[in-house]
């Protein structure tokens, strides 16, 4: 049996590991075997313990400010009752062989992780406290982990993870049945928080972000792309380029091959000295192009054919009862058209990747959601296996999605190669909105039949939006079904015929996810109409929403999660919570208004109160938003809390200002001069998040669910103030008053 052995970076994570470790890996749960690396935990390795009792933990997801980084290895320390102020975390490389899925997408790590980092740090703790019973000669169950020692029940005897080190390493790794996890009312850590381990880093300047990567005769890199997507370069002219000071030379990218998916774009590169340089290079570039199919893209036609197509029967995506039948016995029909543009990432941080190619392989450095994708794309680019590339993980400046997608690390990779130097790409502000994933524009109908006293028995449907697949596949033109389970295809109401529908749409962008995907324009829609049947009926809007949505019940006609199945009673009750902790029942008055909406995005329910005041030259001011959330077991709650904050007003973003348009093919907007996000004095002035739920033992998403219900909020509180109904956004281009 191996004791202690020591290593490699590669084999463990980035940086130097010390010798002498106790390294502690799984691939779901630990079983049997040796317990210094080679055990069935492994490839995917996440402990460290060192025989000076420091303890190390690898962070295998992405730090975007999620706080995951620091939450994920938290829940392995609380587990194993390490000292947090003994643990250091340290990023992993990308490995999907070793850690399993890397991708910081979908609100899914704690989901996900969760009961696995619980089994790994409970499966530590026991080994150490077996240890100690073979160093005493005394039995296991008198031996008790605490803070960071196993103490002796019996005797108080105490001693150090670190003096168990070699003990531990000889035991056999745990059988799932002996693993014995804390009860919540023991967790140390899980529930209240630990500060985050980038915060003294990014306070001080000295964390690293993905702009900070630096190699050895490193050289600069500023890409001239084709406007429109799909452009193929004809000619280019680089005489003045050239003349700019620290200009080396240029680098035609070839074009990529439809559809996009994560592929390099294409254009011509100015390499140069600096990154300054290089784009003041680009900018006397002249190049001609053949722009191809997507150059009759025009953002107002488009969208009048959307919205026509969602005013024409379309497939249906779900259908309970009759909803034909019962229109015509409807007292009263109620019809409303709803429109949502496109929308940038715009994370504070745009895409910046390094690359290193060298005999045969490639490291890269870059602020990656991805780091398996970084590994697909950029081995399918440079035709190399993709085990001879290596993905360094940095900081992100903020990602929203948009770094899930590698297309800028390709373009280093590419270059790298291509130059046979380190080269960095920087993309500018303009470049991050000019050549984005866009967040997709959608066009949705919505119809309803109420009886005589105003309750909905007959519901109608109908989205058309360019869906995701669109990126990855030729003439994929319909939602798909993880699109359409955004809020389209689950609507929650307790009404006897429905009928959703989704119509086909063309793209001629490349469409991506960003923070709450389809959930934006699936709850807008929804969570707005519900709001005019309310007053259609001459109901208090959560009064009337509350009676809409039913008793406790499984939905009809949904493919539903079987372990995470729509809950009607925890929808009801943060819907309940929200109204309560806003004052719902003490309306404003004299230009405020309240306005409501909930919504159950990534297994996590969220309901929205938010007030609003409109002034007379139809300003609009957001005072306070309460957020109550249902995300099941909370385990880092200030990070949640931060989470829900950002989400406000990034909810604000989407609702009152994102619009991305284009001409010719051609995207129009360029910074954030007229692609704006909320300033101070736009975003909420309060935001009150409410925990709930915390009882539910397995915890759900909290990055993206707070986003979908402050939009349709938002304008249902404006409605409530001025008595104009918002069917389109943005905000900023409707006349209030």
């Amino acid at each position: 049996m191996t004791t202690i052995r020591k290593v490699s970076r590669r084999g463990f994570l980035t940086g130097v590991f010390s010798t002498g470790a106790l390294i502690l890996g799984e691939r779901f749960v630990p079983e049997i075997g040796e317990a210094a690396g080679s055990s069935t935990w492994t490839p995917n390795v996440f402990v460290g313990v060192n025989p000076d009792g420091s303890v190390i933990l690898v962070a295998h997801r992405s730090e975007m400010g999620t706080g995951i980084r620091t939450s994920l290895p938290m829940v392995i320390a609380d587990e194993m009752e390490a000292d947090w102020s003994r643990v250091q975390v340290r990023q992993a490389e990308g490995d999907e062989a070793k850690y399993g899925s890397q991708d910081t997408d979908g609100s899914q790590s704690i989901r996900n992780f969760y009961p696995t980092m619980r089994e790994m740090g409970a499966s530590v703790r026991l080994m150490l406290e077996r240890a100690a019973a073979a160093k005493w000669n005394v039995p296991a169950t008198e031996c008790k982990a605490q803070l960071h020692e196993v103490v002796h029940s019996s005797s108080g005897r105490k001693i150090g993870f670190g003096e168990l080190v070699a003990l531990a390493a000889s035991q056999p790794a745990p059988k799932k049945s002996e693993i014995k996890l804390k009860d919540a009312s023991q967790f140390r850590y899980i529930g209240k928080g630990v500060p985050s381990v980038d915060l003294n880093g990014i306070i001080t300047g000295s964390a690293e972000f993905g702009m900070d990567a630096k190699r050895p005769g490193m050289v600069y890199a500023s890409i001239y792309r084709s406007p429109v997507l799909g452009g193929k370069l004809k000619s280019f002219d680089d005489k003045e380029t050239k003349t700019v000071p620290g200009v080396q030379q240029t680098v035609v990218i070839d074009a990529f091959k439809p559809p996009a998916g994560f592929q390099a774009l294409g254009g011509v590169a100015v390499i140069a000295d600096n990154t300054w340089a290089a784009m003041q290079g680009r900018k006397k570039l002249k190049a001609e192009w053949e722009f191809g199919p997507n150059a009759i893209f025009q953002s107002e036609t488009y969208k009048q054919d959307l919205i026509a197509a969602s005013r024409k029967p379309q497939k249906v995506v779900r259908n309970v009862g009759d909803a034909d039948a019962a229109f015509g016995r409807a007292s009263k029909i109620v019809e409303a058209q709803y429109y949502t543009p496109l929308l940038a990432h715009a994370s504070m941080e745009p895409p910046v990747a390094v690359a290193e190619y060298k005999d045969g392989k490639v490291e890269t450095w870059s602020p990656t959601q991805n780091p398996n994708g970084v590994l697909e794309t950029v081995a399918s680019a440079l035709g190399i296996d993709k085990k001879n590339v290596t993905a360094h993980v940095t900081l992100l400046g903020g990602a929203f999605g948009r770094k899930s997608k590698p297309d800028y690390v390709a373009e280093a990779a590419i270059l790298s190669k291509k130059l046979g130097k380190p080269v960095k790409v920087v993309w500018s502000r303009e470049e991050d909105i000019g050549f984005d994933y866009y967040h997709s524009t959608a066009a949705m109908y919505m119809k309803a039949g109420l009886d005589e006293s105003g309750k909905p028995v007959a519901w109608l449907q109908r989205s058309v939006f360019p869906p995701i697949g669109s990126t990855f596949k030729t003439g994929d033109d319909y939602g798909s079904d993880g699109e359409l389970s955004m809020g389209w295809s689950n609507v929650p109401f307790h009404i006897p015929n429905q009928r959703a529908e989704n119509g086909p749409a063309t793209a001629y962008v490349r469409i991506g996810w960003l923070r709450s995907v389809a959930n934006i324009y699936h709850a807008y829609a929804v969570q707005s109409f519900i709001d005019e049947l309310a007053h259609a009926a001459g109901r208090d809007p959560v009064e009337y929403w509350l009676e809409a949505l039913g008793p406790q019940r499984k939905l009809e006609g949904v493919k539903d999660d079987e372990k995470y199945p729509f809950n009607i009673d925890r929808l009801r009750r943060v819907a309940q919570v929200a109204a309560e902790k806003s004052g719902w029942a003490n309306k404003r008055a004299n230009g405020k208004a309240l306005g409501f909406a909930a919504h159950r995005s990534f297994l996590s329910y969220v309901a929205a109160v938010v007030e609003v005041e409109v002034d007379k030259n139809g300003k609009v001011r957001i005072p306070r938003v309460d957020l109550a959330l249902d995300a099941g077991r909370i385990v880092n709650p200030d990070r949640v809390i931060a989470q829900f904050e950002g989400a406000a007003t990034f909810g604000v973003s989407v609702a009152m200002l994102g619009e991305i348009t284009a001409a010719d093919g051609r995207v129009q907007q360029t910074n954030f001069n007229n692609y704006a996000v909320a300033r101070i004095d736009e975003a909420p002035l309060e935001t009150h998040v409410h925990l709930i739920g915390m009882e539910e033992n397995s915890p759900t998403g909290v990055g993206e669910p707070g986003v979908p219900p402050m939009a349709p909020a938002i304008c249902n509180a404006i409605f409530a103030a001025t008595g104009k109904r918002i069917r389109e956004l943005p905000i900023r281009k409707q006349k209030l008053v």
